[in-house]
Formats: structure tokens, C-alpha cells, sequence
């Protein structure tokens, strides 16, 4: 058994009521508390090979490992243990994203490892109309690295295009944040047909003229608007560990497993404000999931959530990395786009890791006393 220890601070928004205009109203008023939640979470990789392969090799695995810290998580504890040979925590070196990397040599039959991760949240809300007392200084290197394009996320061209489009008159940084916002709430979907989380890749998203997808696709499109604009911003992915305290079916993990329950959000970087939350691709979500029909634009529950989900997270969920196009040591296939989804490869290839079932990784969560 290996150990690693992370910490730090941050703010609360409570739950709210059942009925439906109470809920509305909770969405919309966030009230934060001084409040932490622990959560412990498992992820047990199980990696299927063929002892009848005379031709395989070495069996490989990266498990995404929470590693933000912020003053909305502080990370407690990862454990780890199983029968690969080698098994480490790695970070990328451009993000300091961490993963726990594990390799069996061909004669383990059945490579197992499992991550403990235990981890502290806060629900983190904005006060636009005042500073906060400790604001998180952005030096020129992280400025330069949250407001450059990336292999999936070209600056020019067609977005630059829409950024104009969707900002329109707005002068400052705020406004333009907010602006662009509003923008992908109206102009995009939340696609069910998309796998996983979405691609993440805006070269394919804004060619397809459609700007349909999941929370990677959606989320990323802010991210990739807002630096085209010259504001510093990224996505933070990570995956939900509870129910919504305020009551929205969709915003949460109906039950333990949390297999499939990865979630990738955004943040803004506002001058005295600092790093802002927002997700407009989970205002997408209550539109198509929080009912057994779609809901209007204009529902009050959509309503809700749309002026809630600019400056404000519920964090009933934890946060992975905000590393995009991270590379994963050793790999075949080392690009990955981001790392939210257990990774994995032996001889035979590289496995699918929206396949949980094949691929053989579970992931669960339950809360737990500090």
C-alpha cells in the first residue's frame, strides 16, 4: 500500500426544497455555507487479457487521480494497491495533472489496482459585486499557457469569428465572460448520441456547424471562446460523487457507482474576482434530462440554473485536472485529449475507456464523516 497527501480552502451553497418553484428559486439564490463534505472514492481497474495471447506483452493502465486544490476541494489521501509490478503517481509536467500509473509484465494473468481517493468539497459561489478577500494571483506563465490554443482548440479563423458573434458590445472582462456564456447557452445542445463526455475537440465541433455534444464539448467551447477573447480560461474535469442538494435529478449521481458519472466543467479568470465557475453545458443537461420531456429555454427550473451556473459550482462533485492534450507516459498512444475516463492498453492494443464493461473499471463514491 502507497500513500500521497494533498490540501486547501473554500465556500458553500445549501440545498434546497422539493417543490418545483422552491427549487427554482434555491438554483437561483445560492447562500454559501462555511461547509466541507468528505467523500471517499474507489476506482478498481480490472484489465482483461488473454492468457492464450503467446504475443502479448506488458499491460498498462492510468487512472485519473484528484489532484486540484483549491479554496473548493482539498484532497486528503490517494491509496493504492493491487499486483502490478510498478505502480506510481505521475504528473504532467505542463498542468501537474496526476494519474496513478500501473504496468504488469505478461506473466500477471489478471492485473488488478485499485485507487482510494479521499477528498474534501465546498460549494463555491461568486460575489460579483465584491472582491473577495484572497484572490489567487495569475502569473504571466499561467496567463500565457489559459489563454493559448491547443492542438483541439484553434483561436482563429471560425472562432474568432464567434467569439465576436457572441460577445457583441460587451467591454469588460466580465461582461464578455458573461456574454459568451449566454451565447453557448443558446446556441448549442446537449447531444444523448455523443459518447461519454463528448470529444472535447473544437475543430470538429465548429465544423460540424451543429455545435451539438456532451459537457466536453460545450464546456470546451466556452473555454476556447473566452481565451479567443483574450480571457484566460480552462476546463477542470472531474466526475460527480452525490446527489444534487438542490434537488435537480440531472445535476448529480443517482447511486453509488459512479462509473459513468464523469463530469468536465469551466472557469473564467476575472481580474479581482479571480477563477470563476461556470457551466453552461449542465444548463444544456437540465434542458434535455431533468424531465421525461424536454424542458423550454425559458422553464423555470432552466431559468434557474442558467443564472445560477454563471459564478457558481454545487460541488457534489470532485475535480480531476484542468490538463488538456496531456500525454500519458509510456502509452503507444501516448495524446489523450483529457484524462477524465480510466485509461488502459496491452499488446493487443489500446482498450475504449467508455467501455467500462469490457475495459473492466468501476468506480464508486460514498460520503463519508472527516
Amino acid at each position: 500500500m502507497n500513500r500521497r497527501q494533498f490540501l486547501k480552502v473554500g465556500a458553500v451553497i445549501p440545498a434546497a426544497s422539493a417543490s418545483r418553484a422552491a427549487l427554482a428559486q434555491a438554483m437561483a439564490a445560492p447562500k454559501p455555507a462555511p461547509s466541507w463534505r468528505t467523500f471517499q472514492v474507489t476506482t478498481r481497474v480490472e484489465v482483461k487479457v488473454d492468457a492464450k495471447d503467446a504475443a502479448r506483452g506488458v499491460t498498462r493502465a492510468w487512472l485519473p487521480v484528484p489532484s486540484v486544490e483549491s479554496g473548493y476541494q482539498r484532497v486528503l489521501a490517494n491509496d493504492w494497491s493491487g499486483n502490478a509490478a510498478t505502480a506510481k503517481i505521475v504528473r504532467d509536467e505542463t498542468y501537474g495533472a496526476a494519474m496513478l500509473y500501473a504496468e504488469w509484465p505478461a506473466s500477471v494473468d489478471q492485473p488488478v489496482v485499485e485507487l482510494l481517493s479521499r477528498v474534501q468539497t465546498r460549494d463555491r459561489a461568486v460575489d460579483f459585486a465584491a472582491r473577495p478577500p484572497e484572490v489567487e494571483k495569475l502569473s504571466p506563465q499561467a496567463r500565457k499557457l489559459y489563454t493559448s490554443p491547443t492542438a483541439h482548440m484553434p483561436l482563429d479563423g471560425i472562432v474568432h469569428e464567434k467569439m465576436k458573434a457572441a460577445i457583441g458590445s460587451a467591454r469588460t472582462d466580465v461582461d464578455k465572460a458573461r456574454a459568451i456564456y449566454e451565447w453557448v447557452v443558446e446556441n448549442t445542445f446537449r447531444d444523448p448520441k455523443a459518447r461519454g463526455c463528448g470529444l472535447g475537440d473544437m475543430k470538429t465541433l465548429l465544423r460540424s456547424g451543429t455545435l451539438g455534444g456532451k459537457c466536453a464539448d460545450l464546456n470546451g467551447l466556452y473555454v476556447c471562446l473566452c481565451r479567443a477573447a483574450g480571457l484566460p480560461a480552462r476546463d477542470v474535469y472531474g466526475v460527480r460523487v452525490a446527489k444534487s442538494q438542490l434537488g435537480y435529478r440531472s445535476l448529480g449521481a443517482g447511486t453509488e457507482n459512479i462509473t459513468k458519472a464523469q463530469h468536465c466543467r469551466a472557469e473564467v479568470y476575472l481580474g479581482d474576482l479571480g477563477w470563476v465557475p461556470v457551466d453552461p453545458a449542465d444548463v444544456r443537461k437540465v434542458v434535455l434530462e431533468e424531465k421525461a420531456t424536454p424542458l423550454a429555454i425559458d422553464d423555470p427550473l432552466v431559468r434557474a440554473a442558467r443564472s445560477r451556473l454563471f459564478g457558481s459550482w454545487e460541488m457534489n462533485w470532485l475535480a480531476y485536472n484542468t490538463a488538456c492534450d496531456i500525454a500519458l507516459p509510456h502509452a503507444r498512444e501516448p495524446g489523450r485529449i483529457y484524462l477524465m475516463y480510466p485509461q488502459g492498453e496491452t499488446a493487443t492494443g489500446t482498450l475504449d475507456s467508455l467501455d467500462p464493461d469490457n475495459f473492466r473499471y468501476t468506480i464508486t463514491a460514498r460520503e463519508t464523516q472527516a
